[in-house]
């Protein structure tokens, strides 16, 4: 018979979304804000069908639980980058959602694809050869994206790459380009050169596909370049809250938080050396609080010496360096005795968001989301969980 931690452990694993206890810490998750925010994008497009970029676990927060979430507010067109990706979401989604590889697929994986009724998005011509030859050897005709190529030098078929395989006997024959797409390179900065020449570059490409559909924006296209929003739009931050201009866009709803525990306390005397190499010596007594978190949890090593916490409304600057599994802030700020260990502490929320801490370490929002441990509990708050 099994102990009662035993049969704890196996309630908190099969529960929807589930992850890990809550150890490192927690990653809160919204997803009422995540389908107001889905809305939003609706407003600003109207004239588009909204699709949901949720590659890369939905940008760490947990795509099988959000991607549900949003089918059942209406969404059906799911962007990831690989195909195990799409694997993992196919049972997941009614049967009239459709996703789509954005890398396309390695060699070999077309069967695989076709089966699950899985969009390849196709960049070169080999992928294109590939899932035309496949198509023929099934006997049907096989749906696919076409992507080209319109500035970015990343993915997608070149000009000169679209007129061979256009050219190609038998291509149009067996495979429906449901959708021709690019992506821009300078989306967050509306006014860049760069826009206006991947627009009209994607416009010639693209008319020589009539009958598909058009996809080029993606949440900042949608927020600051209305011209180029086409028939499918491809928001991923901003259905996490996440504004990729400046200043926040009225309306958007912020839909995460991340919580640390207290592991210690500790005074500590003038002259003290904190953390590896001692990097910070303490300048005069303070208190101290080790936190559950480190770089392998996605807690960005850079943040030693420039970071911050919360605890409440206090800002708790951290000091020396973020060790894999732990980092240190000052808590002299809080009166001795109201803070303890097992307490949270804030690392992203209302006082501080992920767009702010990845401008402080010079880096994207997209990073900071992604780098989010396994180790973070995530639990999700604002709606019913889809039934398991």
């Amino acid at each position: 018979m099994p102990t009662e931690s035993a049969a704890r452990l196996n309630e908190i694993s099969n529960r929807p979304g589930a992850s890990a206890p809550a150890e490192a810490g927690v990653l809160s998750v919204d997803l009422s804000a995540i389908i107001a925010n889905y809305r939003l994008v609706q407003a600003k497009a109207p004239s588009a069908r909204v699709g949901a970029v949720v590659k890369a676990d939905a940008y760490g927060l947990g795509a099988r639980t959000i991607a549900p979430v949003l089918a059942g507010a209406g969404c059906r067109d799911f962007f990831v980058a690989h195909l195990a990706e799409a694997l993992e979401l196919v049972s997941g989604l009614p049967e009239s959602a459709r996703l789509y590889v954005l890398n396309g697929l390695a060699p070999g994986m077309e069967s695989l694809c076709a089966d699950a009724g899985i969009v390849p998005v196709l960049n070169t011509l080999e992928q294109a050869r590939d899932w035309q030859a496949y198509a023929t050897a099934v006997g049907r005709k096989l749906p696919a994206v076409l992507q080209v190529d319109t500035g970015m030098s990343r993915l997608g078929l070149g000009a000169d790459e679209l007129e061979t395989l256009l050219r190609q006997p038998g291509f149009l024959d067996w495979v429906e380009v449901r959708v021709v797409m690019s992506h821009l390179a300078c989306a967050d900065m509306p006014d860049s050169p760069a826009n206006a020449e991947q627009v009209r570059r994607f416009a010639e490409m693209a008319s020589q596909l009539p009958e598909a559909e058009q996809s080029l924006a993606n949440s900042a296209a949608v927020l600051g370049m209305s011209d180029c929003v086409g028939g499918l739009v491809r928001p991923g931050l901003l259905l996490y809250g996440i504004d990729p201009l400046s200043p926040a866009t009225a309306g958007l709803h912020p839909a995460i938080t991340l919580d640390a525990r207290v592991i210690q306390v500790r005074s500590v005397q003038a002259g003290v050396g904190v953390g590896y190499d001692h990097d910070y010596v303490t300048p005069s007594p303070r208190r101290l609080a080790t936190l559950s978190v480190g770089y392998a949890d996605g807690w960005p090593r850079a943040l030693g010496g420039k970071g911050a916490v919360w605890i409440n409304d206090v800002c708790l600057p951290l000091v020396g360096r973020v060790s894999m599994d732990t980092c240190v802030a000052d808590v002299t700020d809080i009166p001795a005795g109201c803070i303890q260990p097992g307490d949270k502490v804030e690392l992203i929320g209302p006082h501080q968001s992920v767009s702010e801490l990845a401008a402080l370490l010079e880096t994207a929002p997209h990073a900071i989301l992604t780098g989010l441990g396994n180790r973070f509990e995530r639990r999700f708050t604002g709606h019913a969980l889809p039934q398991a």
